[in-house]
């Protein structure tokens, strides 16, 4: 094995297409070559409000999701945040060496808390803290991220030389990025310039997991687009565009620049009609899996269960040195 890899998703949302090509399909593919330890942060869904009901449900939902798009429970480690208390344990010693002025840099609490800054929850603010715990309570080496979370993962590497240098060890590795290819931001399909999510109102803007291939055929049909002729990547001046041939390499394993020479010349309503029939044969049979699965979500719960003992493991040892060094008592 190459290293230990960590990586998370909210379970406050739908899963959806940018979810599946910008993180879960690789790690599909990463949990061959490395230790790998995917995990479910509800933690991290409570730093806004949450309906515990649709919580616990969503929960499910993208444990089924993470299971049909071909992750191996007995290949990976795959739990829920919540179900391994190291988690949160480990975020209170990060909290004593991690400095305001660290935290004060982070732009995700500033997009989130908007103009209501005193209004906002003190888990967001220290949400960055909590996610370099995730990551540091299995010693992880290796964390795939888009290149909106590499601020993030740099406080992490920041927290774990702060906690080795206040204590005179090299207790933590210093995580490094895995960036995945071309598609690790997909943006709207009603606005290319914004990042596709669970949030946004309309349901047009994104392909939710669990769309059947009728839906998925005409959200993509549906479409931003623009009044040229042909398509060519230009972010700047072409975001539909450019975020539709992005979702169309993605999904067809293709260079960008060969799906850009073939639809030189092409319409839209070609290209999206090819792109309509390749969502639905590549995305059609998770959405299958995932209703199945959801079908029985006893056999979800175990597998969670499963994965937090195995996780629980290696956490409970982490952490047991962790407070040795620091100076607490052992048990």
């Amino acid at each position: 094995m190459k290293g230990r890899i960590f990586s998370g998703v909210q379970p406050s949302g739908n899963l959806h297409l940018g979810n599946y090509l910008g993180a879960i399909r690789n790690w599909v593919r990463l949990q061959a070559d490395y230790e790998t330890i995917f995990c479910i942060v509800d933690l991290h869904a409570i730093t806004v409000p949450q309906d515990p009901q649709a919580l616990r449900a969503k929960t499910i939902e993208v444990a089924a999701g993470f299971l049909a798009a071909g992750l191996d429970p007995q290949t990976s480690t795959i739990l829920v945040q919540s179900q391994v208390p190291a988690h949160a344990q480990l975020a209170w010693v990060f909290n004593c060496v991690t400095p305001l002025g660290w935290l004060n840099r982070m732009t995700q609490f500033k997009d989130k808390a908007g103009k209501n800054r005193d209004q906002a929850l003190a888990g967001l603010y220290v949400y960055p803290v909590l996610m370099a715990a995730d990551i540091l309570i299995y010693r992880g080496t290796h964390v795939p991220v888009g290149e909106d979370q590499k601020q993030h993962l740099e406080l992490a590497r920041d927290v774990a030389g702060a906690f080795n240098r206040r204590f005179g060890v090299d207790f933590f590795p210093l995580p490094e990025p895995m960036i995945m290819g071309e598609a690790t931001r997909i943006m709207s399909l009603r606005d290319g310039r914004r990042k596709m999510s669970s949030s946004d109102p309309s349901d047009y803007a994104r392909i939710n997991l669990t769309d059947d291939a009728e839906t998925i055929a005409l959200k993509i049909q549906r479409a931003r687009s623009d009044s040229q002729m042909g398509l060519n990547y230009d972010p700047e001046e072409r975001p539909e565009a450019s975020n539709l041939l992005n979702i169309d390499a993605a999904l067809a394993d293709l260079p960008r620049g060969k799906l850009e020479a073939r639809f030189a010349d092409s319409s839209f309503s070609t290209f999206k009609s090819e792109l309509a029939d390749l969502a639905v044969e590549k995305l059609a049979p998770i959405t299958a899996e995932m209703r199945r699965l959801m079908d029985d979500p006893a056999e979800i719960e175990r597998i969670l269960r499963d994965g937090a003992e195995r996780a629980e493991a290696i956490a409970r040892d982490n952490l047991a040195r962790i407070y040795d060094i620091v100076g607490f008592l052992p048990r």
